[in-house]
């Protein structure tokens, strides 16, 4: 990129290399042996992921002996969970009233869960978990990502024994298979062997199901019109037709995050943050990432940065005159824009600014507390994911999706197996959840590049991040900061995100609102319960951490989309008439070809 001078290198993310240069004096015969042994290794290791699921097996056994080693010599936490467990026996042989509600578990809402005999059921399987939790957490001396490990492993086999998930303990199912004789059964185990069909046929959710991944794509989602203006072997670059008859010098570039398709910002048109920016006066420019198979095992993160990022800034530079980009990323599309940003500090001390601003969409800078992916994020669950995608040359979307699925199983597990197979009703589907199942593959390198440096060591907050050699530092930030976190976020949790504000001293707006890691980034206008929380930071402010903020700002109804819009605006130079398409150069109609593949 022509503004950014920075050397071309390997697609490496460190530094230093991992491994020292091999010895002058090492024979051939020593290295065909040494790669041979690491074959085997590797081998082994992606047999045993395979069959624990693409876990690790090492990472739980040795979680579970420092919880049970420890738990063994804490005789004060016996005392405790032995006198909890005998009130809990009195509280059931007397009558007493053993816990309050469901605590706003959705597997109860039914008003038929506070009645006997199933309201007693539901209280003793909140107990069973409450102890549980209490059992696996609060021991002295286990590491706390031990505990994490444990107490989810513990979650997950309490959530097994739910009896909402036994129909004869579930008064919902109950009540079906009364009003419809038992037809809910014969319905269940009708979508059951239509699921297995899939499974076995390792086809993708077929119509019945009620939508076929990505077949909406340029018909129902994804149809602001628009234009393919650049390609290579990584992105697509689309731009939007302006709605406007002047739009604000400054272009939009958008980068989402690899790991799903781009639409998800281009859903239908009442749902689009894409059709919502031209139509008030912007230029918008979005990256679609190509869906890599094999050959792409050795595409790494600064070939993402290189090819993907930094070719979209010249081209959207090229298109709209060299002009300053207001630059959007999401989720790890702004953990990437960051670097880029970054890097560019650190590089372009003069001349024009590739970059007006940044905004970053439930992204992480810092990963020192992931959240609840940092449970499958240490040395061996690395080692033996390594192993497994080396085989393969890349992470499968369903691979990804399991451990997705596992983090709220009783949402998206267990409360989907008693709908559909107890309850007979297949899921309604929406457009966000056909985009949800229209997963990507990540190549080989690309994916452990990113869990090793930013999520297990933290690379980038910390400042050993590399691009060609040389370190990026987030203090060395100088534009105007923009930043979206979500209340329910399990994937980015929102106080991780906030800690941008304890690595730069730069201009922030900080925006948290309701919903999740994407419905709360999809906040459309219109939208009723929809509340978000905004507060800017000046440069010279001090810093606030994020419980005394959260209680500082007060709430606000309505989407948080105008408050963004609005504060680009005001960052804007001046209104101009719309650049043309591709600067007279386009490819494909919008949404393009790399957001089909499959």
């Amino acid at each position: 990129m022509a503004d950014i001078a920075i050397r071309p290198g390997p697609s490496d993310a460190s530094c230093p290399p991992e491994a020292p240069a091999r010895p002058d004096g090492e024979t051939r015969q020593s290295e065909t042996l040494s790669e041979a042994l690491t074959q085997l290794d590797r081998s082994v290791y992606a047999a045993l992921a395979q069959a624990a699921g693409g876990g690790s097996p090492a990472s739980l056994s040795l979680a579970w002996f420092d919880w049970a080693l420890h738990l063994a010599c804490s005789p004060g936490k016996h005392h405790a969970l032995a006198t909890r467990l005998l009130t809990d026996w009195h509280g059931l042989l007397t009558g007493a009233q053993m816990s309050n509600g469901h605590g706003g578990d959705p597997r109860f809402d039914d008003a038929q869960w506070d009645h006997w005999p199933f309201k007693v059921l539901r209280d003793m399987f909140a107990q069973f978990e409450s102890f549980w939790h209490e059992a696996t957490t609060g021991v002295p001396g286990v590491s706390p990502h031990h505990e994490q490990v444990v107490s989810f492993a513990a979650h997950q086999c309490t959530d097994m024994l739910s009896p909402a998930n036994c129909w004869w303990l579930n008064p919902v199912v109950l009540r079906a298979a009364a009003e419809t004789g038992g037809r809910n059964f014969l319905d269940g185990a009708r979508n059951w062997l239509e699921d297995q069909d899939d499974l076995l046929v390792k086809s993708v959710p077929s119509s019945r199901h009620g939508h076929t991944p990505g077949s909406g794509v340029g018909r129902d989602v994804a149809i602001t019109p628009g234009k393919v203006v650049y390609r290579n072997g990584i992105i697509e670059l689309i731009q939007y037709q302006s709605q406007t008859s002047s739009v604000w010098r400054e272009p939009v570039l958008i980068i989402p995050s690899w790991i799903l398709k781009y639409y998800i910002l281009d859903l239908s048109p009442h749902n689009s943050l894409v059709r919502y920016l031209v139509e008030h006066g912007h230029t918008v420019f979005m990256i679609s990432w190509r869906n890599p198979r094999n050959e792409a095992r050795d595409v790494g993160l600064n070939d993402y940065l290189e090819r993907g990022l930094f070719e979209a800034l010249a081209q959207v530079r090229r298109i709209t005159g060299g002009t300053p980009v207001h630059a959007a990323g999401y989720c790890l599309g702004g953990t990437l824009l960051t670097i880029g940003a970054a890097a560019h500090a650190r590089e372009a001390r003069s001349g024009s600014p590739v970059l007006k601003t940044m905004t970053l969409f439930a992204a992480q800078t810092d990963f020192g507390e992931p959240g609840e992916l940092g449970l499958f994020i240490d040395a061996s669950q690395l080692a033996y994911l390594d192993a497994l995608m080396w085989k393969q040359g890349y992470l499968d979307g369903k691979q990804m999706a399991a451990a997705f699925q596992l983090l709220r199983s009783h949402d998206l597990i267990w409360s989907r197996l008693v709908r559909e197979y107890l309850l007979g009703v297949r899921t309604q589907p929406t457009e966000l959840m056909a985009w949800n199942a229209d997963g990507t593959r990540l190549p080989y390198r690309l994916h452990i590049e990113t869990l090793r440096y930013l999520y297990l060591h933290n690379d980038l907050a910390e400042g050993r991040y590399c691009v060609h050699g040389r370190s990026v530092r987030l203090g060395d930030l100088q534009l105007p900061i923009f930043v979206v976190g979500t209340e329910r976020d399990h994937v980015s949790p929102w106080r991780s995100v906030y800690k941008l504000h304890a690595l730069t001293n730069t201009e922030m707006g900080f925006v948290l609102t309701s919903g999740g890691h994407n419905a709360g980034i999809i906040s459309e206008p219109g939208h009723t319960g929809r509340r978000y929380r905004f507060g800017m930071r000046r440069d010279s402010d001090p810093y606030i951490d994020p419980d005394m903020w959260l209680a500082a700002m007060p709430a606000q109804s309505g989407s948080w989309w105008p408050c963004w819009q609005q504060w680009l605006a005001a960052r804007s130079s001046k209104q101009i008439a719309p650049p043309s398409i591709g600067a007279g150069t386009t490819l494909d109609d919008a949404p393009g070809k790399y957001v089909l593949e499959h």
